[in-house]
């Protein structure tokens, strides 16, 4: 799963200037209706697919602790993301887009579905518990472009008359405003970009909305950083045919930032963004000034109900503490198109045993839930957790 990077030790770091040009002219592919479309908020006036393995594991977990049966059980009436993070997980989609396809039936409704698309070459470059499986340097944009993501857009288009959200590509480009002077960054800076709008062009369909992932306020809250991203991502945006071929921005995807208080006791405080509504009120603006206007925003908000949580921001691994947020919620805030669970509660960020592969010293801090399996799998201790400090309470 989706992890993030040392923002906290570079937060103030303002780094190597914004990707030079990519080359190649962008053509503009975006249609009237669809450009139109692109500001409409597309959680409006739907159901939500209810994902039946999710249901399972909360299920299966209510049973081991009849004592708290009925308060785990609440869990499974909400809405959580859909993660297809390698090539052999597209085989989930088509699963889930008929089960989707069911429910829209029985609710009488349009229903909607939030897709993760998680598997760029050198994902998330900073770190290792979620590291992924194409290489740069192993042909890794080619396998990406033709393995991954054209597969994704010929199933999508089999299901023309399902309502699709896609977040897409968790600690991608917030790498590049932070992080090149890491080489696993520097070296997939150019695939990234390009990669990026690849996949925008690809998957912008009729039923298709896209928020591509903007890091959280603890990673590109200040004022340079926020610059240097919106210049990044108006370059992948030329490249995928323009502004309106997405819908908007997802943030705080799989962290804890709190959406109004300051997420910690001592944290940066010279970070003008101590939350994820300022940060989301602050970017609209950052981008609007770099010709990106009219975005709508949706926050993560599976593991942020409680503040203060952390003494680094940077730390993001299990974090000890944290419980789930405000439910999926349409229209809450300025600027906010919905909060929705994108972290499944109860997946791990990553395993806490350092003999074991793709372990991230992060998930050994003194801050991170201990006992933690690999990145994805289910931690039933620490969902435990989650739903004991729900804020506001389940």
């Amino acid at each position: 799963m989706r992890q993030r990077t040392v923002y906290a030790i570079l937060s103030l770091w303002l780094g190597a200037s914004a990707c030079a040009g990519i080359g190649g002219r962008a053509q503009s592919t975006v249609d009237p209706d669809k450009a139109e479309a692109s500001r409409r908020n597309p959680f409006l006036d739907k159901k939500f697919f209810i994902n039946p393995s999710y249901v399972n594991a909360v299920e299966e977990t209510a049973k081991r602790h009849p004592a708290e049966a009925e308060l785990i059980r609440k869990v499974k009436q909400y809405p959580t993301a859909l993660w297809i993070d390698s090539i052999a997980n597209i085989a989930n989609l088509p699963i889930w887009l008929e089960q989707a396809k069911k429910q829209q039936e029985a609710n009488g409704a349009p229903t909607l579905s939030v897709i993760v698309v998680y598997d760029l070459p050198n994902r998330d470059c900073a770190a290792k518990a979620s590291a992924g499986e194409l290489k740069v340097k192993e042909n890794g944009a080619a396998r990406y472009r033709t393995e991954f993501i054209d597969p994704i857009a010929a199933h999508l288009k089999k299901y023309p008359e399902l309502p699709i959200v896609i977040v897409l590509e968790p600690d991608s480009l917030p790498n590049l405003a932070t992080n090149l002077n890491i080489p696993a960054c520097s070296e997939a800076r150019s695939t990234y970009i390009e990669s990026v709008a690849y996949a925008i062009r690809t998957l912008n369909l009729p039923n298709v909305s896209i928020y591509l992932d903007i890091a959280h306020a603890g990673w590109l809250g200040w004022d340079g950083n926020r610059e240097k991203a919106a210049k990044i991502y108006k370059q992948v945006l030329k490249l995928a045919g323009g502004v309106d071929s997405i819908r908007g921005f997802a943030t705080n995807v799989a962290n804890y930032t709190h959406l109004s208080n300051r997420d910690g006791a001592v944290l940066e405080p010279t970070n003008p963004c101590p939350n994820e509504l300022t940060y989301v009120k602050k970017l609209a603006v950052t981008m609007a000034d770099h010709g990106i206007k009219n975005k709508g925003f949706i926050i993560d908000t599976s593991r942020n109900g409680k503040g203060k949580i952390r003494k680094v921001w940077g730390h993001w691994c299990n974090i000890k503490g944290a419980g789930l947020g405000e439910r999926p919620t349409v229209a809450p805030a300025q600027f906010v198109d919905a909060y929705f669970w994108i972290k499944p509660p109860g997946e791990s960020d990553g395993v806490s045993d350092p003999t074991q592969p793709r372990y991230d010293p992060e998930c050994g801090s003194d801050e991170s839930a201990q006992g933690a399996p690999q990145a994805g799998q289910w931690f039933e201790s620490y969902f435990l957790d989650l739903v004991r400090n729900a804020n506001p309470p389940l």
